[in-house]
């Protein structure tokens, strides 16, 4: 099977990619990746990035210090806590019924969540460019090996793919 899509490759990336949900069951994301709102909600009405059908076809647990009410957009919950790490995970494992959850990120729910060992497996996807400005996950990832093993896969595509998993 290869992706089908104009420009689509049959090699690693395509691979990961179609991977991306298998078995997952919740997601757990800060508010920053569920839109660009700080402090309180202004605007119930508007639900995220993603239009009426979004991509995660899960219940989704986003971290906020500002509540609103759930809402569900196709097949994806959309709920909003004020919660730790491990209070959000274990919100998102009851809803994932057996199945994994994912962490979606930004990076300081990713950071949050790393810092508070509450992350099995990791992969992350390192590209070349740089924009002199946004959030670093990390000073070097050769910080988390004392916790993590680590297999860095290079790809023809240019990008890096990092795998951790739990030592």
């Amino acid at each position: 099977m290869y992706r089908a899509e104009p420009g689509g490759t049959r090699g690693l990336d395509d691979y990961l990619t179609r991977d991306y949900d298998h078995n997952i069951g919740a997601e757990n994301m800060g508010r920053n990746k569920f839109g660009p709102q700080r402090g309180p909600w202004e605007n119930h009405d508007w639900q995220g990035w993603w239009g009426d059908n979004p991509p995660f076809h899960t219940s989704v647990f986003v971290l906020t210090h500002h509540e609103r009410p759930s809402f569900t957009l196709a097949d994806t919950t959309f709920h909003f806590l004020d919660a730790s790490p491990a209070e959000a995970l274990a919100r998102a494992k009851e809803a994932a019924a057996g199945r994994d959850v994912r962490l979606g990120g930004g990076v300081a729910t990713i950071r949050e969540f790393i810092e508070a060992d509450l992350v099995d497996t990791m992969h992350i996807v390192v590209a070349p460019l740089d924009f002199s400005r946004g959030e670093r996950l990390w000073e070097s990832h050769t910080d988390l090996l004392d916790r993590f093993h680590l297999e860095s896969v290079p790809s023809p595509s240019g990008v890096t793919h990092l795998l951790f998993w739990r030592r």
